[in-house]
């Protein structure tokens, strides 16, 4: 949907402040909180990979902060690509992530799930699938009330979900001028290899899904041109530098094994460091972080299907807006889609059914990363104004490098799940192409 399309539905635009929200609430979604045990395996390896993935995050930032620069109105990811690289490979790489998002947004309310009950033990007593579901539906209900409901939400739980962050960083900087002995008193013994730095950045990487979101719904966004690249910027660096100490604290302050058995890792920090019985609390963070990225997944995949459906790419109907300007149908089917996978996660346990759809919207993301860097490259080759620099041509071939190493990171299964996910929408692609009428489509170049 164009600029003046949705300016015609009459919404309110969504500025810098709930763009850099959506950024850092996306990314930091429920995954860190246990990722210093996945991680403490692999010793300093950890650290590198941290690196390698912060910097190739930072990469896509940039990618994606000049694509908007470049392309302001034509409505985010689908529309850099459609211009770029032709119809097809947009509506498939969108595709494949289309699902992958609400598959995240499926995963997401399975997580909290566990965490709520945690913080309310009564809460035991409901199903678990219901309660998944009436989350999911709550969300869904958000943001049918309008994007600056939905925005004002992701501020506040982006604000609160870092507390824990900033307490953990202030709880690290005690210790090193109370006690700098403690960081070096049981280093991770295990040894630096390629192989050891591989796995960690694989496993790294699966937390740092989300720094497009800013330009996902770029027709909602106030002055995309200006907002999208610096929230994107700005949501990238804060996100890192979080992850960043977050990841070290515990990594040098708790034993490596220890770390590694730690179910709750920074609630297993504080108790040793700070206050005892700070579990539970952490427990409550986790959720509300956990509900914060699920209300940003469901207001981006709102708009991401939206966007197709005003290409011609998934149908018309699913481009309706309400009242309020929000894309009704769209939200109510890809939350019925997010609720069916619920349903089917909940024949695994709780956790195996977290991990399996994290594992599976992570590959399927992918795709999109790899276009839009080649449409950045060929943005460079026509020498557009924002894009002619010898500058942008080295971001976006290492921008390609970079997501060609996450799909090899991830492996063969993850891998052959998101090809199984595009192919899955080409019959989907033929027959929208037959029903296609012949007046122009919106935001994309005609063929």
């Amino acid at each position: 949907m164009s600029n003046n399309a949705a300016a015609a539905h009459g919404e309110r635009k969504i500025g810098f402040w709930t763009c850099t929200a959506l950024v850092i609430g996306n990314v930091i979604g429920m995954g860190i909180f246990v990722l210093p045990a996945s991680l403490a395996p692999y010793g300093f390896n950890a650290l590198i990979g941290w690196g390698i993935v912060l910097a190739g995050c930072l990469v896509l930032a940039r990618v994606f902060s000049q694509l908007a620069q470049a392309l302001p109105d034509v409505g985010g990811p689908y529309g850099y690509i459609s211009h770029t690289l032709g119809r097809l490979t947009a509506y498939l790489a969108l595709w494949s992530y289309w699902v992958s998002v609400w598959l995240t947004n499926s995963a997401l309310a399975t997580g909290v799930v566990g965490y709520l009950v945690v913080v309310f033990p009564p809460l035991a007593a409901l199903p678990p699938m219901w309660f998944a579901q009436g989350l999911l539906c709550a969300l869904v209900a958000v943001n049918l009330c309008g994007v600056r409901s939905s925005g004002g939400m992701q501020i506040l739980t982006t604000v609160l979900k870092l507390l824990p962050m900033l307490a953990i960083a202030l709880l690290g900087g005690w210790v090193l001028l109370t006690s700098p002995a403690s960081y070096t008193a049981h280093l991770p013994a295990t040894p630096i290899t390629l192989g050891g730095v591989t796995a960690a950045s694989t496993i790294a990487l699966f937390a740092m899904i989300g720094i497009e979101s800013a330009s996902v719904p770029a027709a909602r966004v106030d002055d995309p041109a200006r907002t999208i690249p610096r929230s994107t910027m700005v949501g990238a660096i804060l996100t890192a530098a979080i992850y960043i100490v977050v990841s070290a604290v515990p990594l040098l302050l708790i034993r490596q094994q220890e770390l590694a058995d730690a179910s709750a890792p920074f609630a297993l920090l504080m108790e040793r460091y700070a206050v005892a019985g700070s579990g539970r609390w952490l427990a409550l963070f986790v959720a509300i972080s956990g509900l914060g990225a699920l209300n940003g997944w469901t207001l981006l995949v709102g708009e991401l299907t939206c966007t197709m459906a005003g290409n011609g790419v998934l149908p018309a109907v699913l481009a309706r807006h309400n009242r309020q300007g929000t894309p009704v149908v769209a939200l109510l089917v890809t939350g019925a889609l997010a609720s069916a996978m619920i349903a089917m996660s909940y024949s695994k346990s709780l956790v195996s059914a977290f991990t399996f759809l994290t594992r599976v919207g992570t590959a399927a993301s992918l795709p999109l990363y790899l276009c839009c860097g080649l449409a950045l490259a060929v943005l460079w080759r026509r020498r557009n104004a924002a894009c002619a620099t010898r500058r942008t041509m080295i971001v976006a071939s290492v921008c390609v490098l970079f997501v060609v190493f996450a799909f090899v990171g991830t492996g063969r299964e993850p891998f052959l799940y998101a090809l199984g996910l595009i192919a899955a929408g080409l019959p989907l692609y033929a027959l929208m192409r037959l029903r296609r009428h012949a007046g122009p489509t919106i935001g994309v170049l005609p063929e």
